[in-house]
């Protein structure tokens, strides 16, 4: 079909999605994004978010860690570093997702990285990854 696209959602555990989709929302590192058929060829980097697609039987939601999003005028592939349905998110994972996160601010602090701002970025993207959730960090 000529106004769908076809979406893939992996991650190194799973296959989280495999769909025709009408558009799938994706949270860029750079802002976010909405990828329908004909899209400009794109590549961009996530960040932790939540990606929505659209489909003929609803709107599915996944919440991303981060990773990369392959963009085509007739496919839409996520490579995702670590994502779950957002049905399936638990406190626990939001957690460990925080807990990396603080980590690497706390790092990128003592090496006097120019990291900081990216790391303290991520930390607050997770903290509106909770909220989407319903989780409270």
């Amino acid at each position: 079909m000529a106004d769908m696209v076809q979406f893939d959602l992996v991650s190194p555990e799973q296959r989280l999605a495999s769909v025709q989709a009408t558009e799938v929302q994706i949270p860029g590192a750079d802002g976010d994004l909405t990828a329908m058929a004909q899209h400009a060829p794109t590549i961009t980097t996530l960040r932790p978010g939540v990606l929505r697609v659209i489909h003929a039987g609803g709107t599915d939601e996944y919440i991303v860690s981060g990773g990369f999003a392959e963009i085509t005028g007739t496919s839409v592939s996520v490579l995702a570093e670590e994502a779950l349905a957002k049905a399936d998110v638990t406190p626990d994972f939001i957690a460990r997702l925080v807990a990396a996160a603080e980590t690497n601010l706390e790092e990128a602090k003592a090496a006097g990285s120019n990291m900081v701002d990216d790391a303290a970025k991520t930390l607050a993207d997770l903290g509106a990854v909770a909220e989407a959730a319903g989780i409270t960090t």
